[in-house]
C-alpha cells in the first residue's frame, strides 16, 4: 500500500510539475471574435498551444493598431495587429521594438465598399463623391496612397467621419457614396443591412496599387528574448490552427462560435470564408508557405508608406519582420 501511495505521489507531483510549466500567455486580437479569428480557437481547442507547453487567453480588441500598445506595455505578450501601423510605431526610436513574426493577412484586407447605384466601379469614380471613413480607421489609413495610384484628385472626394458602428448603416441610408474598411467585416455588415450580395461592390486596395502587407503576429520584445521557445512554440501552434481553419471552415467555425454564442453561425462562416478566399491564401502564400514575407516586397511597402507618413526614423524591413520563429517551410505549406 506505501508503494502504491509513492508511486501515486511522484504521478501527482509529475502532473503538477507538468501543469506549472505551462507558459501563460495573453493574445490581443485586433477585432471582435468574428470568422476570421477562429484559427487561434481551433489551436486552443485541438490541444496545439497545450502541446507545446503554452497556457493561451485571447482577447478581443478594438481596432489593428490597439494590440500594437498592448504588446508594448507588455500586459499581453503577443497580439494581432496591422504591420503597416507597425513600421510607423518603429519609426520612434523611443517605442519598444516590437517586430512581426507571423504575416497572417498576406493581402491586406483594406478596401473601398460601395454599392452598384452609386455608379462607383473604378478609383476614379470617387471624385464628387463623399466617403464615410472613421479617423482610426487601418483602411482610411492608405487613403493617401491609394489616392497617389490612382491620379485621384483628392480636393474633390468629400470625407465624412464615422463611427464604425453606422458606418455601413449611413452607405445604406445613401448619406454617403462609399466607406473605407476591412473588406470582410463591411461585406457581411451591408448583407446584415438588408443588401443583396449582387449590390455590393469592392475595390480591394491591393488591386489598385496599395502593395501593402496586412495583419500580422506581433511580439513583446522583452518576452521574446526571454522565451524564445514559447513564441515559437505559439507560432507553429497557430499556424496548425490555419491550416486546419482553411481546410475545414465549417469545422473550425464551431471553435469560434464557443466564444461568441451571441453570433450568427452562417455570418460568420461566410466572413471566415470570405478572408481566406482573398487574405489568408494567395499566390504568394500557395508557392512559399504561411507565415512568411517577401522582404523585398515589404520594403516597397515602407517606401509606399512614405506617402501616408513623414519619416524621421525610417525602418528596414529587418526591424519589422523577423523569421527567426518560424517553423520551416515544408510546415508552412498549404494542402
Amino acid at each position: 500500500m506505501r508503494v502504491r501511495r509513492f508511486f501515486a505521489g511522484l504521478a501527482l507531483a509529475a502532473f503538477a510539475s507538468t501543469a506549472m510549466a505551462q507558459t501563460a500567455i495573453r493574445f490581443a486580437l485586433d477585432w471582435r471574435f468574428e470568422g476570421p479569428a477562429a484559427p487561434y480557437f481551433v489551436a486552443i481547442d485541438k490541444g496545439y498551444y497545450k502541446a507545446e507547453g503554452l497556457d493561451v487567453t485571447i482577447d478581443p480588441g478594438s481596432g489593428s493598431v490597439e494590440g500594437i500598445n498592448r504588446v508594448a506595455s507588455g500586459v499581453y505578450q503577443l497580439g494581432f495587429a496591422d504591420i503597416n501601423s507597425l513600421v510607423k510605431f518603429r519609426d520612434n526610436p523611443q517605442n519598444a521594438p516590437i517586430r512581426a513574426i507571423a504575416m497572417i493577412y498576406n493581402t491586406p484586407a483594406f478596401s473601398i465598399v460601395t454599392l452598384r447605384n452609386r455608379g462607383i466601379t473604378k478609383p476614379k469614380d470617387l471624385e464628387g463623391k463623399i466617403l464615410g471613413a472613421p479617423a482610426p480607421d487601418g483602411a482610411y489609413a492608405q487613403w493617401p496612397i491609394f489616392v497617389d495610384a490612382n491620379k485621384i484628385d483628392a480636393s474633390k472626394v468629400r470625407i465624412e467621419n464615422v463611427g464604425f458602428p453606422v458606418r455601413e448603416p449611413m452607405l445604406v441610408q445613401g448619406k454617403v457614396d462609399a466607406i473605407t474598411g476591412f473588406w470582410f467585416s463591411s461585406y457581411m455588415n451591408l448583407k446584415a443591412n438588408g443588401v443583396k450580395d449582387e449590390d455590393i461592390v469592392v475595390l480591394m486596395m491591393r488591386d489598385f496599387g496599395v502593395d501593402l502587407y496586412g495583419n500580422v503576429i506581433i511580439v513583446n520584445p522583452d518576452f521574446a528574448k526571454a522565451n524564445p521557445k514559447a513564441v515559437a512554440g505559439f507560432v507553429r501552434a497557430t499556424i496548425k490552427g490555419v491550416q486546419d481553419t482553411i481546410k475545414n471552415p465549417e469545422t473550425a467555425i464551431d471553435s469560434l462560435m464557443k466564444r461568441n454564442p451571441i453570433a450568427k453561425r452562417d455570418v460568420e462562416l461566410e466572413r471566415l470564408k470570405l478572408a481566406i478566399s482573398k487574405n489568408f491564401v494567395t499566390p504568394e502564400v500557395r508557392k512559399h508557405g504561411f507565415g512568411g514575407v517577401d522582404m523585398t516586397r515589404l520594403t516597397k511597402s515602407i517606401d509606399q508608406i512614405g506617402l501616408t507618413f513623414k519619416y524621421t526614423n525610417k525602418p528596414k524591413a529587418a526591424d519589422i519582420f523577423t523569421n527567426e520563429f518560424l517553423p520551416p517551410v515544408e510546415q508552412r505549406l498549404l494542402n
